[in-house]
Order: structure tokens, then C-alpha cells, then sequence
């Protein structure tokens, strides 16, 4: 009986060390999959110009709000889904990713007169000072390029710094720490029938990101795209004498800091032979712009979820379709503070505010804070209004959230059109002191 019992317990200790051994491995699989998975989704630094350009709703997400070092290389992108625009779509991981892989790149020194074309796909470092020196990507449209700027200085008397001819999508990156510059002193010369008239100019999808510094100084545009011209991360300091930033088909912001003083717009995004692009998508960011025309001109539709923005211009924000998701907004304008008109057929104009802290202060004479000659909706945010037209709509009025202050007071419904109070004003809020507006 002894022997029987002993042996009873044996065969129960064997089979509880079995069981824990498979329950250690079983924990190790877990892990290394969670690990995996953690990985995958995070931002993918780029190996090389064939790397993968994944771009879905889940690896957007990933980087969302996260809080990352520099070697992670990512940014806090806004990823809603909620506005007119849907976010989740507009940004690939690497366009999210702010450093470069350089264990296969290329270093390339600019010298005087002496131009740079690149003609495969890879990771090229530029640096060096030169004049009068056009670095061309001229690939397959299969093939990704990426530029490092890394101390770089161009100086051109009328031809780009930086002309992409043809690839799949160009990425320009600022390294960490380093400054450059890109300058076109006269007047642009065309190649053959296209006109080439930007300190960087690209045919094709263009990103702008990394964690360093750019100064650009043009006669015309400062960056032009033909196609999509995304930014995600970077210092710009652009000063042109029309656009800073122009795109045919979209602009699209997740972060970065802006300094814009230009001839026309800040921003401007439309496609004369399509007129359902031409949008401008703005997440995130520090924006001060100083524009002799629009700040923000989409033909579509502009949507802001975020950012901080200081804007001085004739009309700061003009699109079709407005939408103000987010973000704190100090406008400053002598024409339109916030305009929603007719400029293309895919939409009708209207001005949606569903949240965000927006400021507008208005010149003197025929001016509208918020101007539509469509619809209003306001359903959140903080707006504050001084002028004396504050808003102006050809449709109807939707107010049934958030907080608005004209000329100061808080008002419960919207005026229409020289609804103002401000000193020597004839207008008021209704039923105010002098008002005789219009509900």
C-alpha cells in the first residue's frame, strides 16, 4: 500500500511540473506576441526608399497621443475620425516618423554650380553650402526618396533648390538640431512647359517632417506639390512673395511650427481639373501667419482639428466647406475673418464650429467676422467676435452649443449681418442697448 501511495504521488508531482512548465511558456508567447504587436503598430524608422509606406487608420492611431522620445521618432497626431475629413486616413506611419534610418544612406556635399540628381530610390544626406546648385529626384513612380537636410544652404538666382520630377513620394527631413536654408532670389525660369516657380517644388506627393530647422526665402511659392504635400513635424520659416505653402489636391498638417509671410496665402490647396480636392486638413501645430490675401484658402473643404494659430490677413480662413473641430485660433482680419463661399461644386458653403477657442477681431468698413454665403452651425467652442458686421449668412443659423460673445457680450443667438456695438457702432446684440438687428 506504501509503494502504491508513493507512487500515486509521484506521477501527481510530475504532472504539476508539467503544467507549470507549460504555463511559463505559455506566458513567453504571450508576451513576445504583445511585444510583436507593440512594434508593428508603433512608427517604423525608414531602411530604405523601398521601405513600406503603410498607411492605415490602426498605425495613425498607434502614435496618437502618445508621448515619445525623439528616437521613436513620432508625433502627437490628431486622429478623429468625427469631421468632415476623416483623419485616420490622411497620414501614413512613416509620413508620422521624424528620423531617417542612415545605415544604407548616402551623404551628398553641395558645391557651387554643381547640380545633384538623384535617380534611384534611397536615403540621401545633403549638407554643404552652395549657389546656384538644384538637387533633382528623378525616379520611378514606384520608388520613394528621402532627403536629409542636415545643414544645408542653397542660394538660386531663378530654379528651385529642390525639384522632384517624378517618385512615388518624396520625404524631406530635418535632422535633429540642424539648420537650413533655401533661397530663390529672382525671377523663375520655366522647364519646358511647367512652371517651376518654388524654392521646393514636386510633381509628385511630397512629406515634410523631422526634427530640425528650414528657412525658406522666395521670390514666388516657398513649397510647391502638384499632388498631396503633407507636413507632420519640423520648424519653417518661410517668407514668399505669393504662396508659402501651395498643394493641388491637399494640405495636410499633423505638427510642426510655422512662421509664414507671404504675397497671397499662407496656405492654399486647389486643383483646377478636379474641384473635390483642394482641401486643407490642419491637426496640430503652431501657426503664425502673415498673408497680404488668405491665411488658410482651401477650394474644398478646411478642416482644423487642433493647433495653435495666429493669423493676420485680408480673409484668414476661406474654404467652401469650414469646419473648426479644435484648436485655439487668434484671427485678425481687414476682409473676412472666417469665409465659407461657393468655390467648388462637390460641397455647399457652410461654417461648422464644433469646438476650439477662436478669436476674431475685425477692421474697420465692410467686414464679417463670420461670413457664409451658406449655413452656420455652431454646436461647441468658445468663439469671440468684435467688428461691426460679426456674422453674415445667406442660409440659416444653427446655434445650439458652445459659448458666443459679440463685441463682448454673450449673445444666445446669432446676429446677422452689422450686428456690431463696437464705439460709433449703430448695431447691438438683439433686444440690446441700440440694437437693430436682425436675429
Amino acid at each position: 500500500m506504501k509503494k502504491i501511495f508513493a507512487l500515486i504521488l509521484a506521477l501527481t508531482l510530475c504532472a504539476s511540473l508539467a503544467a507549470c512548465g507549460a504555463g511559463t511558456g505559455n506566458t513567453s508567447s504571450q508576451t513576445n506576441t504583445q511585444a510583436a504587436a507593440q512594434t508593428s503598430s508603433a512608427s517604423q524608422t525608414p531602411s530604405s526608399g523601398t521601405q513600406s509606406d503603410t498607411q492605415t487608420a490602426g498605425n495613425a492611431q498607434a502614435v496618437s497621443g502618445q508621448a515619445v522620445s525623439s528616437s521613436e521618432s513620432a508625433v502627437t497626431a490628431v486622429t478623429a475620425s468625427g469631421g468632415k475629413l476623416d483623419a485616420t486616413e490622411l497620414f501614413s506611419t512613416r509620413d508620422l516618423t521624424q528620423t531617417a534610418d542612415l545605415t544604407d544612406a548616402e551623404t551628398v556635399t553641395v558645391s557651387d554650380g554643381q547640380d545633384v540628381n538623384i535617380t534611384s530610390a534611397g536615403v540621401y544626406v545633403l549638407t554643404g553650402t552652395a549657389k546656384n546648385v538644384t538637387v533633382t529626384v528623378e525616379v520611378s513612380k514606384e520608388d520613394k526618396v528621402q532627403l536629409v537636410l542636415d545643414g544645408l544652404s542653397i542660394t538660386n538666382e531663378d530654379y528651385p533648390c529642390i525639384y522632384i520630377k517624378s517618385a512615388d513620394k518624396t520625404f524631406i527631413t530635418t535632422a535633429e538640431g540642424s539648420s537650413s536654408v533655401l533661397t530663390v532670389t529672382g525671377e523663375f525660369k520655366t522647364d519646358g512647359d511647367t512652371k517651376v516657380s518654388g524654392a521646393i517644388v514636386s510633381k509628385d506627393d511630397l512629406v515634410l517632417n523631422g526634427l530640425g530647422s528650414l528657412t525658406i526665402t522666395s521670390t514666388e511659392h516657398g513649397v510647391v506639390s502638384k499632388d498631396d504635400l503633407k507636413i507632420t513635424g519640423g520648424s519653417y520659416v518661410i517668407t514668399a512673395g505669393d504662396k508659402a505653402l501651395k498643394a493641388n489636391d491637399s494640405i495636410r498638417i499633423a505638427d510642426g511650427t510655422f512662421v509664414l509671410t507671404c504675397g497671397d496665402d499662407g496656405l492654399h490647396a486647389e486643383n483646377d481639373d478636379d474641384d473635390t480636392l483642394g482641401y486643407i486638413y490642419i491637426g496640430g501645430g503652431e501657426f503664425t501667419i502673415s498673408a497680404s490675401d488668405d491665411g488658410i484658402h482651401g477650394t474644398t473643404v478646411v478642416q482644423i482639428d487642433g493647433g495653435a494659430m495666429d493669423i493676420t490677413a485680408a480673409e484668414c480662413i476661406e474654404g467652401t466647406y469650414v469646419q473648426i473641430n479644435g484648436g485655439a485660433i487668434n484671427i485678425q482680419a481687414s476682409d473676412d475673418g472666417i469665409n465659407a463661399s461657393q468655390k467648388s461644386s462637390a460641397y455647399s458653403p457652410v461654417v461648422e464650429i464644433t469646438g476650439g477657442e477662436i478669436t476674431i477681431t475685425m477692421g474697420a468698413g465692410d467686414t464679417d467676422g463670420v461670413d457664409s454665403n451658406g449655413d452656420i452651425i455652431i454646436t461647441g467652442g468658445v468663439i469671440s467676435v468684435t467688428g461691426n458686421s460679426t456674422f453674415d449668412y445667406d442660409g440659416t443659423a444653427t446655434f445650439t452649443g458652445g459659448t458666443v460673445y459679440v463685441n463682448g457680450q454673450q449673445v444666445t443667438t446669432l446676429p446677422n449681418q452689422f450686428m456690431g456695438g463696437g464705439p460709433g457702432g449703430m448695431g447691438g446684440m438683439p433686444g440690446g442697448p441700440g440694437g437693430m438687428g436682425r436675429p
